[in-house]
């Protein structure tokens, strides 16, 4: 009989019912209910406990080996089960894996954290940074993630955050800029998780740091320092004000947009984090920010340049892509790639030398599929200039491209704006490429920009990134050194070089400060 049978007897019992019925009940013997009453008097009787006996455990596998058990849980604390199940098999253990884990839990210390102790540093010493993601129901935008940039100076507390779509490298360095400028300043060394933007790699444990990230914290005279990983308390100062961001800030507000929801953390800064009494200093991070400020690494004179540099083809009408939404160029660069300066707010694109050719403001993140068109940069509605530049382009791919052209202007009614099509396949496929193509098509006589579409599609493969660059890069090179080249000079020049004689009078300082005139002379 278990416990919980012999309580429900006595239960019942104490409640009137008779032994008889508690019997009939329970589908018990008289007998048995009597005997149950009769212990419990005994034991009300004798003042012994009334809690149950334990059970004598069974005899286990493990126990002939506990000894071994111990001897290597001592010497190893950290030694895995599976690992202990080899080791006590070359040993004559026949039991199974998961009785021996159990009694490996009975045995290993278990190692209590020992408390953190709070590390505190001077004014201007040091800073915290991280990254959090949240899901919100802006009322506008609807449902989306959005990252939360945190950075907090570790003596005033003083914090700014800023909500952006992404935290990829670019707009991490850009968060730092308007972080420095918001607090007016940069802490000696800031400490950061492992995150691919700081740290590129370990090596012999020790952190390798992304060398743009490098240059941009050299720019600010702060050093970078990188936690150990799966250690979040060594962030404790920028960690903790996440849950007061989630209740304080977030909880019980409604968000139009991003751009909203930026605007009342800047509020929540400047009327409620900055302003309240901190828990730990007990003092404002206002006015502890005030003593911070001298002793934080001063501004440069020009903030750190964040733009992504980006190669982009232009399409077939004269547009180049970037997140889904497009921008225009002079139509003549059709089929051409140009670099493209991205920042915060605009769309740069220049020309194979490197000229400005467009500058647009850049549309929102959260808007897809827009264009950008600017006037100047339609095909002139001067027919006979347009159709002379593209015979020009023609002109530049050989005779071959010439040839297909006066087919397709002689078979094809849209003859002009097809030859256009075809240029943007530069674009797209290699120069080799598109001229087989052409050959084939000429030979063949399928003068159309269909035909040249199907046949690069059986035939060529399309450009990677990377051969796009390769094919782009040196050119530009070319014509930006091309421009003022300077010649060699003959060898006649370096002959009196060659046969000066020495004088064994002069000094060594004297021979020391007539070398480099010698030397710089020829350059």
């Amino acid at each position: 009989m278990n416990d919980e049978l012999r309580s429900e007897v006595l239960r019942r019992r104490y409640g009137g019912q008779s032994g008889r019925d508690i019997a009939r009940e329970l589908h018990l013997s008289r007998k048995t209910v009597a005997k149950v009453l009769v212990e419990h008097r005994q034991q009300r009787a004798n003042g012994t406990s009334l809690s149950p006996k334990p059970r004598k455990g069974r005899g286990s596998l493990v126990d002939t080996h506990e000894a071994t058990l111990r001897e290597y849980l001592a010497r190893y604390p950290d030694m895995t089960v599976v690992r202990l199940l080899e080791e006590l098999r070359s040993r004559g253990y026949t039991g199974g894996y998961t009785v021996l884990r159990q009694r490996v839990k009975q045995l290993r210390k278990q190692g209590h954290r020992p408390p953190v102790e709070r590390f505190e540093t001077g004014p201007g010493v040091q800073a915290q940074m991280d990254w959090a993601t949240y899901t919100i129901d802006f009322t506008q935008e609807g449902r989306r993630k959005v990252q939360l940039f945190s950075y907090v100076l570790g003596y005033s507390r003083r914090q700014y955050i800023h909500f952006t779509a992404s935290q990829d490298l670019e707009t991490t360095l850009r968060e730092h800029v308007r972080t420095f400028e918001h607090l007016g300043g940069a802490a000696t060394t800031c400490l950061y998780d492992n995150m691919k933007v700081v740290v590129a790699r370990y090596e012999d444990g020790e952190a390798i740091y992304n060398t743009r990230f490098l240059a941009f914290a050299t720019h600010y005279g702060f050093r970078p320092v990188a936690c150990r990983p799966r250690r979040p308390q060594t962030k404790g100062k920028v960690e903790r004000p996440f849950l007061f961001i989630e209740k304080n800030l977030l909880g019980g507000r409604e968000f139009r947009s991003l751009d909203h929801l930026n605007e009342v953390a800047a509020w929540w800064l400047r009327e409620v984090a900055d302003v309240r009494i901190h828990r730990q200093t007990k003092r404002r991070p206002l006015d502890l920010h005030a003593e911070e400020l001298p002793h934080l690494i001063p501004l440069p004179d020009r903030p750190y340049e964040v733009a992504e540099m980006v190669y982009r083809t232009v399409d077939a009408e004269g547009l180049v892509s970037y997140a889904q939404n497009r921008y225009s160029v002079p139509w003549h660069y059709i089929g051409q790639v140009l670099a493209v300066r991205i920042t915060d707010d605009s769309v740069v694109i220049y020309s194979p030398r490197l000229e400005l050719l467009a500058r647009h403001t850049r549309f929102p993140v959260t808007e897809r599929q827009r264009q950008s068109r600017q006037p100047e940069h339609l095909p002139p509605r001067d027919v006979a200039r347009r159709r002379e530049v593209l015979r020009g382009r023609f002109a530049e791919l050989g005779p071959l491209a010439v040839r297909f052209l006066e087919g397709l202007l002689a078979a094809q009614r849209c003859g002009w704006d097809q030859a256009q099509k075809v240029l943007a396949l530069l674009g797209i496929y290699r120069r080799e490429d598109l001229l087989a193509a052409l050959d084939r098509a000429v030979r063949y006589g399928a003068f159309s920009a269909k035909s040249i579409e199907r046949i690069l599609a059986v035939q060529a493969r399309p450009k990677t990134c990377w051969d796009r660059m390769a094919e782009e890069k040196p050119s530009h090179l070319g014509e930006l050194l091309s421009d003022d080249p300077t010649p060699p000079r003959p060898a006649t020049e370096y002959q009196h070089l060659l046969f000066e004689e020495s004088n064994p009078d002069d000094s060594t300082e004297e021979k020391d400060d007539t070398k480099p005139e010698d030397q710089d002379e020829p350059f």
